[in-house]
């Protein structure tokens, strides 16, 4: 794969299409004044030519108490507001909403109004101080239940910490484990593969309905290997964690790996695609 000149130490983006790079977790961040999204996005865009990348998954707060108070104001009660990202990138953007586990009932009232009614393909669960449970906690039964009626994908945030939890929202992929094993006919994805991936690896790999996704942590020799070795290479999708991770460095986990290109171009894409497709297609 270095037989032709790179650029900012990638392969060129003729070499990079043929992988059709779906992204599964962009993560531009939103203000009141919706400024620093588009901040985000626009400084994102080199990188996003250079990787030849079609589509992106971005998680979006709908007024739900999960970002900060101004950024809420502006967003409850508006839904011009929460949709203005897609009116200008919605050709690339995948929105998936946010939830707040701590309140059930109106994040179902949310689900109806951004998934079944809106444009919403799925919902990113954060480890916050705002969303105070983890994802093994009973309040999210209700929530995946309604989700997968709904046809949405699951990703949940999920880390490993040497010290210990920074916040009782925080989750872990033993505690994502625990949820996928009471509802083992729906898919969950494990954003990060827990940071530690050789614990998170293992915490999920009796769990054929958990996915590993692959960014936040810096690339490290035998991750993507040992993912396809012990999930196989339908259980992982790729992440860049644009704007606040180096692009080189999350393509490079895969690009990188001892596995076939077959393998490749499912993580790059194809795991993503299928995942997604059918409540894409319900949503032209």
């Amino acid at each position: 794969m270095n037989d032709e000149p790179q650029s900012f130490g990638l392969p060129a983006a003729e070499k990079l299409q043929k992988y059709r790079i779906w992204d599964s977790y962009f993560l531009p961040l939103q203000s009141s004044d919706g400024q620093r999204f588009v901040n985000d996005v626009n400084r994102s865009q080199s990188a996003i030519q250079k990787s030849a990348m079609e589509r992106l998954c971005v998680f979006l707060h709908v007024g739900l108490g999960t970002a900060d108070a101004a950024t809420e104001e502006k967003l409850s009660g508006h839904p011009e507001a929460v949709l203005a990202p897609l009116e200008r990138w919605g050709d690339t953007l995948i929105p998936m909403m946010r939830l707040n586990p701590t309140d059930v009932r109106n994040s179902l009232d949310a689900l109806n109004r951004w998934m079944r009614d809106g444009p919403m393909a799925g919902v990113y669960f954060a480890s916050s101080n705002q969303a105070s449970l983890p994802c093994n906690h009973r309040n999210f039964d209700p929530l995946v239940q309604k989700i997968d009626e709904l046809g949405g994908v699951i990703m949940q945030h999920t880390w490993f910490k040497t010290g210990g939890k920074g916040s009782a929202g925080e989750s872990t992929p033993g505690e994502l484990a625990q949820l996928a094993e009471r509802f083992p006919e729906i898919q969950f994805v494990c954003a990060h593969a827990g940071g530690e991936w050789e614990k998170g690896i293992r915490a999920i790999r009796a769990y054929p309905n958990i996915l590993a996704e692959t960014s936040g942590f810096d690339a490290t020799a035998g991750f993507i290997d040992m993912a396809v070795r012990e999930l196989g290479d339908d259980r992982i999708v790729f992440g860049s964690h644009l704007p606040s991770r180096s692009l080189g460095t999350e393509l490079s986990k895969v690009l990188n790996a001892d596995i076939s290109d077959e393998a490749r171009r499912k993580i790059f894409g194809g795991n993503l695609r299928k995942l997604l497709s059918p409540i894409l297609l319900k949503n032209r």
